[in-house]
C-alpha cells in the first residue's frame, strides 16, 4: 500500500500553504496498491518531534472508518469517515507549526479488515486500541517544515 502527495515527496518538506503559516489546509493525498480485504481505513498525522518540546507527540489529523474505495484525498477537503480530536482537543486536519527547529510530520495510514465502532471525537489512542488486529497493512507518508 502507498500513500502519496502531489504536494511533497516522502522525507521532503510540507509546502507553507499546508501549515499554520499558510492556508491550514490538508495537502492531497493519493492512496494505492490497497491489499486485499480492506474494508476501511485510519489516517493519523502526527508530530513525534514535539515530544522533545511538549512532552507528548502531537497529534495533528486522526480520521477512521475512511471508506475502503477512497483513492484521492483532495486538498483542503476532509475524506469522508469519522473525525477524531487531536492534541490540541480541535476536530479535523490541524496543519504543522513546530516552535523553533524543523519538525518531521507523519502521515499514517491503515488499511483495515473491519469498521471501528467508537465515538466520534476519539483519540489517537482509542483509535489505536480499537484497530488492534484488525490492521491489513500500514504505510506512510512523512513532510517536514520549519517556519520561517
Amino acid at each position: 500500500m502507498k500513500l502519496s502527495s502531489s504536494a511533497f515527496n516522502h522525507n521532503s518538506s510540507i509546502p507553507s500553504k499546508y501549515t499554520c503559516d499558510g492556508k491550514d489546509i490538508n495537502p492531497p493525498l493519493t492512496i494505492s496498491e490497497v491489499p486485499k480485504g480492506t474494508k476501511s481505513f485510519v489516517l493519523i498525522m502526527d508530530d513525534p518531534d514535539a515530544i522533545k518540546v511538549a512532552g507528548k507527540i502531537w497529534d495533528h489529523w486522526v480520521m477512521w472508518n475512511i471508506p475502503s474505495e477512497t483513492s484521492e484525498i483532495e486538498e483542503g477537503e476532509e475524506p469522508q469517515g469519522i473525525p477524531g480530536r487531536g492534541t490540541s482537543d480541535l476536530f479535523g486536519y490541524q496543519g504543522p507549526c513546530p516552535p523553533h527547529t524543523e519538525h518531521s510530520y507523519h502521515f499514517k495510514l491503515y488499511a483495515l479488515d473491519t469498521e471501528i465502532d467508537i465515538p466520534v471525537g476519539s483519540t489517537k489512542v482509542q483509535v489505536e486500541e480499537a484497530m488492534e488486529g484488525r490492521i491489513l497493512e500500514k504505510t506512510q507518508l512523512i513532510g517536514k517544515y520549519k517556519r520561517s
